[in-house]
């Protein structure tokens, strides 16, 4: 039985690499460790429901802050990622365990017991599953849907590069109300930074989303600092608003490990500020880019925000 606590079995593909030094991360980088009866109490409800997050496996520097408003990134689908990205902390191989049919449930429970206005659901890639896992992504969007109908639904969702494209239907049609897949990086940088993925198919994915259903929202995210330039990103931001995406997300990656991809550097809060204001420019509808910036940070509050710049554009 591996044990997920220890690097060397989290991630055994990756100890052949050869390790990266970890540079001192600057003073706009510093967070505050979780404190407070709301952490506390989200911890016990997800221990409770016996439910993994994305917070705690891909050790998210925001989890004390987003904990103790009560709110938690739920990672369904098991603990083991059949991916080997070399950016990610959450941990690799082949998963112990089929899907659990009863996980669905015990996140809706887990949801209302929170009392959310808005989740955001993501899952491990499981190439091992024919679908992908579209349709446990669908049941889990249907279950909250049961007992918290006013709960808006956000999922961050694989790439399914592996399954028929018919299975993208599946989740679309559960209607979550935002569809978010991350880019990551730039394309450049993928053999290095994300080998199992491809760029344009990701990016062809959540074009396919907006086809599928115009009124859907797309979300997509990358990281700076892997190495990428400026120019890189500008080119990623017109792939995104050529594929229709409304929500752009821009963040510092920062490295789990010496065995993970090195920060090549920290980018600066002006050059975030500067990505924003060039996003705006190129018609994104929301965007958030800071060096804190991740996929589900603050999103029950920037949902809030894209529904109403929606509602101005048709107004």
């Amino acid at each position: 039985m591996r044990d997920l606590k220890i690097p060397e079995q989290r991630h055994p593909e990756k100890q052949r690499r050869a390790d990266a030094p970890q540079p001192k991360k600057p003073d706009w980088i510093r967070v505050k460790g979780p404190v407070g009866k709301g952490y506390q109490d989200t911890y016990r409800i997800m221990r409770e429901h016996k439910l993994t997050t994305v917070c705690e496996e891909a050790g998210c520097p925001n989890a004390g802050e987003c904990w103790s408003q009560g709110h938690a990134t739920m990672m369904i689908m098991g603990e083991v990622c059949t991916r080997a990205c070399t950016f990610c902390n959450i941990a690799t191989g082949k998963p112990p365990e089929d899907l659990d049919v009863f996980e669905p449930g015990r996140v809706a429970d887990a949801v209302k017991k929170l009392g959310l206005n808005h989740v955001v659901i993501t899952s491990v890639d499981r190439d091992d599953i024919e679908d992908g896992g579209a349709e446990h992504f669908a049941q889990t969007i249907r279950a909250i849907r049961r007992q918290s109908p006013n709960t808006t639904i956000e999922i961050l969702t694989p790439d399914f590069i592996k399954c028929d494209p018919a299975v993208l239907e599946i989740v679309v049609a559960a209607k979550p109300d935002v569809f978010n897949h991350n880019l990551e990086t730039v394309p450049g940088l993928y053999p290095e930074v994300r080998p199992g993925a491809r760029y344009f198919h990701s990016l062809r994915l959540l074009q396919r989303v907006k086809e599928l259903d115009p009124t859907m929202f797309t979300k997509s995210g990358i990281m700076v600092g892997l190495g990428e330039d400026r120019q890189s990103v500008l080119q990623v931001m017109d792939d995104m608003r050529a594929a229709d995406i409304d929500f752009l997300t821009v963040g510092q990656y920062l490295q789990p490990t010496p065995k993970h991809h090195r920060v090549d550097r920290f980018v600066t809060p002006d050059e975030f500020k500067s990505y924003e204001t060039a996003a705006y420019g190129k018609g994104f509808l929301m965007v958030s880019a800071t060096p804190l910036t991740r996929s589900s940070y603050h999103a029950g509050d920037d949902f809030a925000k894209l529904r109403a710049a929606r509602l101005a554009k048709l107004g």
